[in-house]
């Protein structure tokens, strides 16, 4: 934590992390990768500023409380059309694809490609033509493998499958790194973060640090595929539970559930209190539901393992037998 950023210390430990980042990804040569000192809610206005290049209009799509955030923030800079939404669907299925309005002209297409709240999961890329694809992968960013040439711009907070909250990543096609729209403050710029290899001021040094080992480990477990496999074994676990319930209940649609967050309800709302204290008990924390959408929430990121969801299920089980 108290290493000079411009040390020769500091400097392995950031050539590492691209390095190795770059290696997971298959990160083409031609795309810049920035380590950001901030969440991923700072790029809502680091992305217009940046990709808007004087045009007046910006495509987003809604699928959820995150991209609905991030609509709200992009107004600020642009007309934005809103190109598809689940709304009407109470955010429980993607929208199709050949009902998005999608305009040619636009600057950008945004999307949310994992919404944690309600649990929603996009297991395509959408094919936007020559407008730069731009995606917050957030909440399931080094979960699954990806082609990183499919999208124009890629941002993550690193607080969920990364490091520590305090440190974003954007991956960056270099044709999109232009001067941003005037008065735009200097840490805002893409352009400038990505020429001074992301040490336009003093990094979050210790949060880079530990990314870095993230990398590393994901790479000892056999990399994104094998993290992929791992992810998709957690989540058939505890999908699989849910469906033949009928004291639980998700409410996605199968083909759009999130391996990541898994939000269910039970049958009594009334038993909410009485299954997370029990669920304590257990050492089976951080299960409520966002307050947006009430319920419960299984998180269940890289790191968790799968005897994790065992224990969750096996204490699922219990809980149905005694109060079901």
């Amino acid at each position: 934590m108290e290493l000079s950023h411009r040390g020769p210390e500091f400097g392995g430990i950031l050539h590492d992390a691209e390095h190795d980042l770059r290696d997971l990804l298959r990160v083409p040569d031609n795309y810049r990768v920035i380590f950001c000192q901030e969440g991923a809610s700072g790029h809502w206005n680091m992305i217009p500023l940046n990709l808007l290049q004087g045009k007046n209009n910006a495509d987003y799509v809604e699928t959820g409380y995150w991209s609905y955030r991030a609509i709200e923030e992009g107004r600020r800079y642009c007309n934005v059309n809103i190109a598809a939404s689940n709304r009407i669907d109470n955010f429980c299925a993607l929208p199709e694809f050949s009902d998005w309005q999608l305009n040619p002209q636009a600057a950008y297409v945004h999307y949310c490609s994992n919404e944690t709240i309600d649990g929603l999961e996009f297991n395509w890329v959408p094919d936007t033509g020559n407008v730069p694809l731009v995606v917050d992968m957030s909440s399931h960013f080094l979960s699954r493998t990806i082609e990183i040439s499919r999208f124009g711009l890629i941002y993550a907070g690193a607080q969920k499958n990364i490091g520590p909250a305090g440190l974003s990543i954007v991956i960056v096609r270099d044709d999109l790194l232009k001067p941003p729209a005037p008065g735009t403050p200097f840490l805002m710029d893409y352009q400038g973060q990505a020429h001074a290899h992301s040490m336009l001021n003093t990094p979050p040094t210790f949060t880079i640090w530990v990314a870095g080992l993230v990398f590393k480990w994901i790479k000892r477990q056999g990399g994104l595929s094998a993290m992929e496999a791992h992810n998709v074994r957690k989540s058939d676990l505890l999908y699989g539970y849910l469906d033949q319930s009928s004291f639980y209940r998700n409410r996605v649609k199968p083909g759009d559930r999130s391996r990541m967050n898994v939000p269910f309800h039970l049958k009594e709302p009334s038993l909410d209190e009485v299954f997370l204290k029990d669920a304590d008990a257990h050492g089976l924390t951080q299960l409520r539901g966002h307050r947006v959408a009430g319920g419960m929430r299984a998180s269940i990121y890289n790191a968790m393992p799968c005897e994790g969801v065992d224990a969750l299920v096996a204490f699922m089980k219990d809980f149905e037998r005694r109060h079901g």
